[in-house]
C-alpha cells in the first residue's frame, strides 16, 4: 500500500486560510473604518451646515432686534408728536375760551350783581363779588344752570357786608364750564365779540 503523507497538503490549506482570514479581516476592519470615517465626515458636514445656519439666524436676529428698538423708537416719537397735536389741538380749541365765557356771562349775569374776581382752575371758574340780595345770588346761579356757557353752579360761600351804608352779599361762586360744541359756534361767538 502506497502511503502518502497529507501533512503539507494540510499545513498549507491552514496557512491558505490563516492568510485569507487575515486578508478578509484586514478588509472588514478597512471597510469598518471607512464606513466610520464616511459617517464621521457625513455627520460633521451636517454639524457645519446646522452652525452656518445657526450663524445665519443669530446675526437675522441681531438685525430684527434692531429694526425693533428702531420701531420703538419710532413709536415713542410717534407719541410724542400725537401728545404734542392733541395739546395743540386743545389750545386751538380752547383760543376762543375766553371770549366764549365773557360772552356767557354778560348774557347770563342779571341785573344788580358785580364781580370782583374770576379764576379759572381747569374747567371750573370761581367767581366773587358783590350782590343787593341773596336773591340775586339765586338767580345768577339759576341762570347759569339754564344757560349753554357754564353749568353746575356751586355756592361757596355767600356771606353779609356793608358797604357805603348799604347791605350787601358777598359772595364765592364755582361754576363749570362748557366747552363749545362746534368750531362754527366758536366763529360765531369771536365774531360777536368783535363787534
Amino acid at each position: 500500500m502506497i502511503r502518502i503523507n497529507l501533512l503539507p497538503h494540510r499545513e498549507t490549506k491552514r496557512r491558505e486560510r490563516r492568510k485569507q482570514f487575515y486578508v478578509t479581516a484586514g478588509l472588514m476592519v478597512a471597510l469598518g473604518a471607512t464606513i466610520g470615517l464616511a459617517g464621521h465626515l457625513v455627520m460633521q458636514g451636517r454639524i457645519d451646515h446646522q452652525t452656518s445656519r445657526n450663524k445665519l439666524l443669530q446675526t437675522e436676529i441681531k438685525a430684527l432686534d434692531k429694526q425693533l428698538t428702531e420701531i420703538q423708537d419710532l413709536r415713542a416719537k410717534i407719541d410724542a408728536l400725537i401728545a404734542r397735536k392733541e395739546v395743540i389741538e386743545t389750545l386751538q380749541r380752547d383760543r376762543a375760551q375766553p371770549v366764549y365765557l365773557f360772552n356767557g356771562l354778560i348774557a347770563q349775569m342779571p341785573e344788580g350783581i358785580q364781580l370782583h374776581t374770576l379764576r379759572q382752575q381747569g374747567t371750573r371758574i370761581v367767581l366773587t363779588g358783590r350782590a343787593q340780595s341773596n336773591a340775586r345770588v339765586s338767580h345768577l346761579m339759576r341762570s347759569f344752570e339754564e344757560g349753554s356757557t357754564m353749568a353746575d353752579p356751586r355756592l361757596i360761600e355767600i356771606k353779609s357786608v356793608s358797604e357805603d351804608k348799604r347791605r350787601l352779599s358777598a359772595f364765592t361762586l364755582n361754576v363749570g364750564l362748557v366747552r363749545p360744541q362746534h368750531d362754527d359756534d366758536e366763529a360765531q361767538l369771536v365774531a360777536k365779540g368783535a363787534r
